[in-house]
């Protein structure tokens, strides 16, 4: 007993009233049916919406029809009740046969029937009955259309893709054939830029390995010379003490007790005094010893040598 007394003395919702023509219903008019739901704790929401005579009467031709306006009002969850066939005006008669306590609309003017620009929320305003709501930037209406109407020839493709007629969408034959041209030409177009860009791409990575390569030879460029300079003289003093090594082999003789001449060397890292030269009690070198291993070369043979200085 005491719930529903309780129940019965609690106030009735605030009837707040939202108007408009809703046409190509976007997020921009349920975020303004939304404030007006959100106006008070405890909202009903009514929502008004003009028939397309109306409509186009003072604002102009709609997209949708106003049956279609009116079921997409009707999908919106912060919709109680919607009004068809809704004033262009609000005026104290339509608030009170519909128990309104709250008129709600952003604050911009809008021009009434009389053609004197007066607000058609005048009254509501001036009678303290008005609850303001902002609009959401970004998304209109007529923002819809403009992008449809500046984009025109790609949505008669698009509709001509799926299956629409020229004459459904009203284009001649000569237009539908030129737009289908121009899109293969822009295709055409888009793959050859594509194919630029690759190239374009792939150029720059050949200069800057290029570029890598060069500047690694500039910086090492010092150590590598220094490096083929070290093994080459190294080859040459291999070269050098192999060749010094064989003319000591033919110039070694075999050891004998009384006419043996002998040089012998070490080490080959140590110095020429360390060299030791033999020689017979006589002190005279045998010259048949030099004529055996001096006959091919004139240059080495001492007798030779001492011919020419003769002859000079």
């Amino acid at each position: 007993m005491v719930d529903s007394k309780s129940k019965m003395k609690s106030p009735p919702p605030v009837r707040v009233y939202a108007d408009g023509i809703y046409d190509l219903f976007h997020f921009g008019h349920a975020g303004s049916l939304e404030q007006a739901k959100k106006s008070f704790p405890d909202t009903y929401l009514l929502v008004g919406c003009c028939n397309d005579e109306t409509t186009h009467k003072y604002k102009g031709k709609t997209v949708m029809t106003e049956s279609e306006r009116y079921e997409s009002l009707r999908h919106c969850k912060w919709v109680d009740e919607v009004i068809p066939d809704a004033p262009w005006v609000v005026d104290q008669h339509f608030l009170d046969k519909h128990n309104i306590d709250y008129v709600a609309h952003d604050s911009l003017p809008y021009a009434d029937t009389s053609g004197a620009a007066n607000d058609v929320y005048e009254f509501v305003k001036a009678v303290g009955r008005f609850k303001e709501t902002q609009r959401t930037d970004g998304i209109s209406t007529s923002d819809i259309i403009m992008r449809i109407v500046k984009d025109y020839n790609q949505y008669v493709l698009r509709n001509l893709d799926r299956g629409y007629s020229r004459k459904d969408l009203g284009v001649s034959y000569v237009k539908e054939k030129r737009l289908r041209v121009n899109r293969r030409l822009k295709t055409l177009q888009e793959k050859v830029k594509e194919q630029q860009e690759k190239v374009g791409e792939k150029i720059q990575i050949v200069a800057k390995t290029a570029a890598m390569s060069r500047n690694e030879w500039v910086e090492n460029a010092d150590r590598w010379v220094a490096g083929f300079l070290e093994m080459f003289e190294e080859g040459c003093h291999k070269m050098g003490t192999a060749i010094r090594d064989r003319i000591q082999e033919r110039l070694r003789g075999q050891h004998s007790g009384d006419g043996t001449f002998l040089i012998e060397n070490g080490n080959d890292n140590k110095d020429d005094d360390d060299e030791k030269y033999y020689y017979d009690e006589e002190g005279d070198i045998d010259e048949e010893y030099f004529e055996e291993y001096y006959d091919d070369d004139d240059e080495l043979n001492p007798q030779n040598n001492g011919e020419n200085e003769n002859k000079r």
